[in-house]
């Protein structure tokens, strides 16, 4: 990412790639309560319309983790854990580690990319992320939304990962691992411009008018900027990429299909369905992983990570 000294410039593109995939690994491991809360909400309400005066089984992020754990033990606020480590290695690394490299591929070794350069290298490592690591995605929102309370006649879709993987390649074919992959291309462009784009300018204008050396404050700072304007920019497209991927095949005649359905069935309001929860984990999840992956380029290369605390 950008920045004003010598060490900004020195990683390479492994220990940049290497530095994304662990950070992403690590932001995963301390919010995946957060992620699951966010599926749980963003699936509620899509098979059928709740009869009047009966409640939402789940209302707001951290009654959303109550009732999880209440109803269903604390460790499936982690089912899906797996694939989410599996995604992040496949996802992060190329999404965050190469974005360095493809902007200045895109800026032809110009000193100060421009806007448009820095938008068009997020959403191009996006894409590549996803054709990448789509098939982890999607075993890893089915695990968030399965619902396991063996007492109400409810039992887990996949027993476990490896299972999981198997299961969707066998009835759905491999078209079935790549469900939604247009739909978080997408997305995950969105994301990317708006989570890469605005932490390296944010980052790069505290450290050029000199308001924080580079930091743990001006990553978090900048990081905690990113995850707010990510997360009111990508909601909509996030909550149909969640309905789409965790569908029984036919329910939805495609990605469109799936947000029109939304739209007459439930409203507006259901394409910012879980927006706290994204906030929280989104804006927590950046801080992470950014400060994560500031520090562990730091540590790869030799330096104290925590010498410019």
């Amino acid at each position: 990412m950008a920045g004003g000294s010598a060490a900004d410039l020195g990683p390479t593109a492994v220990v940049k790639v290497f530095s994304a995939g662990t950070a992403g690994c690590v932001a995963d491991l301390v919010t995946f309560p957060l992620d699951t809360a966010k599926v749980r909400l963003q699936v509620q309400g899509e098979s059928k319309a709740l009869p009047k005066g009966q409640k939402a089984a789940y209302r707001g992020v951290f009654g959303t983790i109550i009732t999880i754990v209440r109803t269903e033990g604390p460790r499936n606020l982690y089912n899906g854990l797996l694939a989410g480590l599996h995604r992040q290695m496949c996802f992060a690394s190329v999404r965050i580690g190469l974005y360095d490299t493809m902007k200045q591929l895109y800026a032809h070794g110009a000193e100060n990319p421009g806007l448009g350069t820095r938008l068009l290298a997020g959403s191009t490592t996006g894409a590549m992320a996803v054709a990448f690591a789509q098939p982890t995605d999607v075993v890893k929102v089915r695990f968030q939304a399965q619902v396991h309370q063996p007492e109400n006649g409810s039992v887990k879709r996949y027993s476990s990962t490896t299972e999981a993987y198997r299961t969707i390649a066998r009835v759905e074919g491999l078209k079935g691992l790549w469900k939604g992959c247009l739909l978080n291309i997408a997305r995950n462009a969105i994301v990317n411009c708006s989570e890469l784009v605005t932490y390296d300018i944010i980052k790069e204008q505290i450290l050029k008018n000199k308001l924080m050396t580079d930091n743990m404050p001006c990553h978090f700072t900048a990081a905690f900027a990113a995850g707010f304007c990510t997360t009111v920019v990508a909601s909509p497209v996030d909550v149909v990429k969640t309905r789409f991927m965790n569908s029984v095949p036919g329910q939805y005649g495609g990605a469109a299909n799936c947000a029109l359905t939304m739209l007459l069935k439930e409203g507006p309001s259901a394409f910012y369905k879980g927006f706290m929860p994204s906030f929280l984990r989104l804006g927590s999840w950046n801080i992470v992983m950014f400060v994560s992956y500031e520090q562990i380029q730091r540590a790869v290369q030799g330096n104290d990570p925590f010498s410019l605390m």
